[in-house]
């Protein structure tokens, strides 16, 4: 099987588009991340509630209830290296650096912003997956295409075009000027790096 490779990363000292050389920049969409919210809430409704409760009938002179005093004498009978305080406090842990992750990072990896030539413009982004047909449409609209498969990352978009007629090399470069074009016209806040892979399929 004949297999040709392309990589085309980004120009850092190409002279930019005019819309580019415009373009506001756009930052990552925040996803809002409803489930782990309602999951926090419930947890601290479900655990600071009685907790509460108890404390404030224990400061009106009324006696704590039976799983605080239990809870009380089992803390304190237990020693530091025991398994289940160890446990214990590897699963707090891990909580709450899972909690700090949802709150410092955007999310919505699907989903790539697009530029804005202005600050108050209505943000804009497009979905991986259009990026992928998008380009897709545009490789197989090359003359020597049979079959396209396209990857579109954050960062990269892979594309893997097989070719029944015409020299692969040929094709290689016609693909090559096609999709940085489409990547191009989308419109992307940060241009993803283009690799473009060629091949004849396989005999049977």
């Amino acid at each position: 099987m004949n297999v040709t490779a392309a990589e085309r990363p980004p120009e850092p000292d190409a002279a930019p588009d005019a819309e580019e050389a415009h373009a506001h920049p756009a930052r990552r969409f925040w996803s809002e991340r409803r489930v782990p919210a309602v999951l926090v809430a419930a947890a601290t409704l479900i655990t600071g509630g009685p907790l509460l409760y108890d404390i404030v009938a224990v400061r009106a002179d009324r006696p704590a209830t039976q799983w605080r005093r239990n809870l009380a004498d089992g803390l304190d009978s237990r020693a530091m290296d025991d398994a289940w305080v160890i446990t214990g406090c590897a699963a707090a842990i891990a909580v709450g650096v899972c909690l700090v992750v949802l709150a410092v990072t955007p999310g919505l990896r699907g989903i790539l912003p697009m530029r804005r030539r202005a600050a108050e413009q209505v943000r804009s982004g497009i979905e991986r997956s259009a990026v992928g047909v998008v380009l897709r449409d545009r490789a197989l609209a090359v003359s020597g295409v049979r079959a396209v498969r396209v990857t579109a990352g954050r960062h990269r978009v892979r594309v893997l075009a097989e070719s029944h007629f015409r020299d692969l090399d040929v094709v290689r470069a016609d693909l090559d000027a096609v999709l940085a074009d489409g990547v191009r016209d989308l419109g992307l806040s940060r241009r993803p790096a283009l690799t473009v892979h060629a091949h004849r399929p396989a005999k049977r």
